[in-house]
């Protein structure tokens, strides 16, 4: 493939998992022979709460050639806001439920001179995507699942969640089990304020995960799959995105604000027999499905397409540049994130 593979990242230091699979798309489009980058405005920067070094570019502004294709998340899009005019773009959709968050009277959307490719990491992205953008064709790039962090060690009976998106309904959860008799013996885990490598330790030997997920919805739900692949017995809520998930043959959905059927099922699953058989199949479920190899594949096909866009040289903007008025839209959504110190979903 000719030209360049630009992501425009942010440099937030508190965990989010965006951040991180856009990081994992350079470095998987890298190993397979692609000029892949991330873009950030600070030279030298990177984040601090996983292994980050991929090739990086920096400044304020960056040279595209009519070869290059930019990416950027979807939560970047203003009206009136080209970061690259006449250049290559494609709009990376992690959570379809945000995608006009930031946007919702533009029409038609983004907005810029030539339409962009439209990406996304779930099933139900892709559906959604559709019906809202008709013309755009939204591709589906599954999330990859690094099995070798996340893995099973030698369970005890516990039952963990991810408090950050839900605090209020995760305090009446914790309250619910903690004054259940069946949860004698049972160690509860709120694994909020963890990196992303202790909550794969957590996950480890926890024996049950409990999906709480954003109340406005999923656009996948990494820590679902995180769980799965840590053999984990997962309950909870799909919340659109995730609900291909739930599809594993150790996951059971509950719907959306059922806390106490949530805790019955979570309660029922640490005492599940021949739990570790089904866990097993969970685990190869999803390893066979979510893998490097699979997102690498979608990723160089979806590349490939984009290049058909029509483009020219042009000069970029970071957009950072609009990040204030981006940050009056979203505080909302990130300011949990961020009082939250270290959450890893």
């Amino acid at each position: 493939m000719t030209g360049r593979v630009v992501y425009a990242g942010f440099e937030v230091q508190f965990p989010v998992g965006g951040n991180r699979l856009l990081t994992e798309h350079v470095a998987l489009l890298a190993a397979a022979g692609v000029d892949a980058y991330r873009w950030s405005p600070t030279p030298g920067f990177r984040y601090d709460w996983f292994d980050d070094d991929v090739p990086t570019l920096s400044g304020a502004e960056l040279d595209l050639s009519a070869d290059d294709l930019l990416v950027v998340p979807e939560l970047t899009v203003l009206p009136g806001r080209d970061p690259a005019p006449g250049g290559r773009k494609a709009i990376f959709v992690q959570g379809h439920f945000l995608t006009f968050l930031t946007c919702p009277d533009l029409d038609p959307y983004p907005g810029w001179g030539t339409p962009p490719a439209l990406w996304t990491v779930s099933r139900d992205g892709v559906e959604v995507l559709s019906r809202a953008l008709p013309g755009l064709s939204p591709r589906l790039i599954p999330n990859p699942i690094d099995a070798r962090m996340f893995r099973p060690a030698a369970k005890t009976p516990s039952i963990a969640w991810m408090s950050r998106k839900r605090p209020a309904e995760s305090a009446l959860l914790k309250q619910i089990l903690r004054n259940d008799p069946r949860s004698a013996g049972v160690e509860l885990r709120d694994l909020r304020g963890l990196t992303h490598g202790e909550v794969a330790e957590a996950l480890a030997d926890t024996s049950v995960f409990v999906a709480l997920g954003a109340p406005e919805g999923e656009g996948f739900g990494l820590p679902v799959a995180e769980a799965l692949a840590s053999g984990c017995l997962v309950t909870g809520y799909g919340l659109g995105g995730g609900d291909e998930l739930f599809e594993a043959p150790s996951a059971w959905p509950v719907p959306n604000l059922r806390t106490v059927e949530l805790a019955d099922r979570a309660l029922d699953l640490v005492r599940l027999p021949d739990q570790d058989r089904v866990r097993d199949a969970g685990r190869r479920w999803l390893v066979e499905r979510y893998n490097a190899e699979q997102t690498t594949k979608a990723l160089l096909a979806a590349v490939e397409a984009a290049r058909a866009i029509p483009a020219e040289d042009t000069r970029a903007v970071h957009p950072s540049a609009w990040e204030a008025e981006l940050m009056r839209i979203i505080a909302p959504y990130a300011a949990p994130m961020a009082a939250a110190g270290k959450p890893e979903d």
